[in-house]
């Protein structure tokens, strides 16, 4: 007797009175699947809500309590042609590495196949126009039925199933007319054969079905790789925390046991587990991968921390408000997970033109059977004839237009430094009309540098870099790596919470904050004068120095955003840090709109605005606090230096120090997006001419294969134009920023 399992035991019970599910759906082909799971999903009694995540298939459902049994929706689904089982990380990973190594092995197979047909196509043709025999020529055309007719049985599969799904839902998407086209060129290559014909096309179906198996299987990779890259989310979570109990002693608990009112103790270099309130202690928490915030905060009793920050160097007591559900943490998962699943929505060009040109592909051929035995032709004629309709129109050229243009365009942008992470980017990139920057670590150099050095003495510059070597503050740190020196003074003591001292050349020398320095009113003055700097106090008997510390626009900022306002594109600054710090920045780059100290909530609700105003948006960040926005923009970039979650959301990742890669891929995208309708357009004025001569009878299926195989040639040629250098604001950003530096 088969043992079911009991799916109630993975539903979330809800306050509000609704119960929460997640499915791991197997099966899904395409961005078209989505529409069709979540409008089935919803028709069922109860439902409330349906949101499936086309990157990890994962499908969350939410219903009215009693109204509903979870294995329904299971139910639904096997009727619509999917299965379903509980969402656990660990066997979704499991069952896309196996469907991943099964595209592998097709893809494989495909490749062998086509190769050795193609050879004996070559003796064939080659041989038709010298001295080859009828017997022999029969020979090679029953070597390659033999390796092609188990070659498309196995490698074809991934095809077959999508195409059968479609058409059992009652719809088609390209992979019908793909299977058809290649179904009917093995079966009139099998007839052609048994007649001892001259011609066949063994060598077209394999090797469609080869280039085809490419796409799908590196847009397979893709996605594998940004769910593996994403799941580093959990890394910020202390699986652990130190809960005070009555008697005031520390009891080690897992972090999902605590609850609000809680006590527990936070001590240098842990993780803060909670979203809480500071009840006592003195430190410095670093909360740049949560909120976006450069400069570490100094936290003191009554002051709001949020799980995930970094204490750094002060006991902390916490009272707990929210732990594991609830805490600024879990929103940041939470909005990736809605705008994830939002974004997937997004159907490529290629789907949207092959739901309009599958149908009149198959009327035309059906039409033209029925006309020719209607006008007295033979049922062999017609349906030869029906048959070269088929073949002239198999959309090679269409399956190919888009693909091949995202190759080649992917390889420009990598030659500008850019790496795509999902397959439509392109397409996507090419409808921007604005573009959202973050500005810590996107707009200026992810390293603090010492803005004043200038102007401070060389000998006391030298000193302040050496005691800095041993400071484990990461000012001091910034300090210490630019000097460029490796070796730091003897017997330095380091005071937590204030700074690092040491006797040197008989004189006490001092490095840390304003007042472990005594110079609180040089500092007073310094802040005044450079709200947008971080302090680090120095004193060495009685000599003094106020170094200041900022992150520096990245080089080409300047003209990059020149060029992309001429081009233009409305750029904005959209930040979780500070807005003093944030002002002179959108000051320097002449953006007028502009926000500081924004949540990762905050920036959704900006972008849901933009887009409710018919803007398409591309945003560009690089922190924790990004992630959900990137998600939820039309399109999303991220420095390499960016954390990985972000990465991981982001549509494409840009390399090294400048910001010219992002007006290089807006440009690459703009041209590739018109070449991709280029190619479209050759295919469709193709079928124009085409399909009438065939219809007419006056091309045989081998001209029919001979203008397939051009058409798909001539789009191919098309999409190599991708491969022009672009223009890059290189070396405009050069000029431009020794003006802005001499301006500054």
């Amino acid at each position: 007797m088969a043992e079911t399992l009991d799916l109630s035991i993975f539903v979330k019970h809800e306050d509000n009175g609704t119960a929460h599910l997640d499915l791991a759906i197997e099966g899904i082909d395409c961005a078209a699947c989505i529409d069709e799971i979540e409008t089935g999903v919803l028709r069922l009694p109860g439902m409330v809500d349906a949101r499936l995540n086309y990157t990890n298939h994962r499908l969350a459902v939410e219903w009215k309590e009693g109204e509903l049994a979870p294995a329904s929706v299971v139910e639904e689904l096997r009727r619509l042609g999917y299965r379903a089982h509980p969402f656990q990380s660990r066997l979704v990973e499991e069952e896309e590495a196996r469907r991943a190594q099964w595209l592998l092995k097709c893809l494989a197979v495909a490749g062998f196949a086509s190769m050795n047909i193609m050879l004996l196509a070559v003796s064939v043709w080659s041989g038709n126009v010298t001295d080859i025999t009828p017997e022999t020529r029969d020979f090679f055309h029953w070597l390659a039925a033999l390796i092609a007719l188990p070659t498309v049985a196995y490698s074809g599969q991934p095809f077959f199933q999508s195409a059968m799904k479609a058409l059992r839902n009652r719809r088609t998407n390209m992979d019908v007319p793909i299977v058809i086209g290649i179904l009917l060129a093995l079966t009139m290559s099998v007839f052609e054969t048994l007649n001892h014909a001259e011609h066949t096309y063994f060598d077209s179906a394999v090797m469609l079905l080869f280039f085809l198996l490419c796409g799908r299987y590196l847009d397979q990779s893709m996605r594998r790789k940004t769910r593996a890259v994403a799941g580093n989310l959990a890394s910020l979570r202390a699986e652990v925390a130190h809960r005070l109990d009555e008697r005031g002693e520390i009891v080690l608990v897992p972090t999902a046991a605590l609850k609000a009112g809680d006590r527990v103790l936070v001590r240098p270099g842990e993780r803060i587990a909670v979203d809480g309130v500071v009840l006592s202690g003195l430190s410095e928490i670093d909360e740049s991968l949560v909120t976006g915030e450069t400069t570490h905060r100094a936290t003191r009793a009554g002051d709001q921390v949020y799980a995930g920050s970094l204490n750094y160097n002060g006991t902390l007591t916490l009272r707990v408000a929210a732990a594991g559900q609830g805490t600024l943490l879990d929103e940041v998962e939470r909005l990736l997970g809605n705008a994830a699943a939002a974004k997937s929505r997004y159907v490529q060009l290629a789907d949207r033109v092959a739901r309009a040109y599958a149908p009149v592909v198959h009327a035309a051929a059906a039409l033209t059977a029925l006309i020719w035995i209607a006008t007295g032709a033979s049922v062999h004629d017609a349906i030869i004839t029906a048959i070269a309709v088929l073949i002239i129109t198999c959309p090679c050229a269409l399956a190919l237009a888009v693909p091949v243009v995202q190759v080649v365009a992917s390889g420009a942008l990598f030659r500008a430094g850019v790496l795509l992470n999902a397959g439509d980017a392109l397409e996507r990139l090419a409808a921007v009309d604005t573009i959202v920057f973050d500005k810590t670590g996107t707009l200026t150099l992810p390293d603090m540098q010492i803005v004043n050095s200038a102007e401070i003495a060389p000998d006391l510059l030298a000193a302040a870099t050496r005691i800095a070597q041993s400071s484990h503050h990461p000012l001091a740190t910034a300090l210490a790596r630019a000097s460029g020196a490796h070796r730091p003074f003897e017997d330095v003591v380091e005071e937590p919470g204030q700074g690092v001292r040491a006797i040197v050349g008989g004189a006490e020398m001092r490095l840390g904050s304003q007042t472990f320095c005594g110079l609180d009113h040089q500092a007073r003055e310094a802040a005044t004068l450079h709200p947008d700097c971080s302090l680090i106090a120095f004193a060495w008997g009685d000599r003094h120095a106020i170094l200041l510390v900022r992150q520096a626009l990245r080089p080409d900022a300047v003209a990059v955003v020149d060029a992309l306002h001429a081009s233009g594109l409305d750029c904005r600054i959209l930040s979780g840090d500070r807005p003093e710090a944030v002002a002179p920045i959108a000051d320097a780059l002449g953006i007028i709109m502009w926000r500081g100290g924004a949540k990762p909530a905050d920036k959704i609700a900006v972008l849901e605005e933009l887009k409710t105003q018919g803007r398409k948006v591309l945003m560009v960040g690089d922190g924790l606090n990004d992630a959900p926005a990137l998600a939820a923009a039309h399109v999303s970039l991220s420095p390499i230096s960016a954390a990985d979650l972000t990465q991981a959301q982001a549509d494409a990742v840009f390399l090294g120090d400048r910001l010219a890669p992002v007006l290089d891929t807006v440009e690459i995208a703009n041209r590739a997006h018109r070449l991709m309708r280029q190619n479209l357009w050759l295919a469709l004025i193709y079928n124009m001419i085409a399909v009438p001569l065939a219809f007419l009878g006056y091309v045989t299926p081998l001209v029919a294969a001979l203008a397939m195989s051009g058409s798909s040639t001539l789009v191919t040629l098309n999409a190599l134009r991708a491969r022009r250098k672009t223009i890059t604001a290189e070396p405009i950003a050069s000029r431009r920023s020794q003006l802005f530096i001499q301006g500054a």
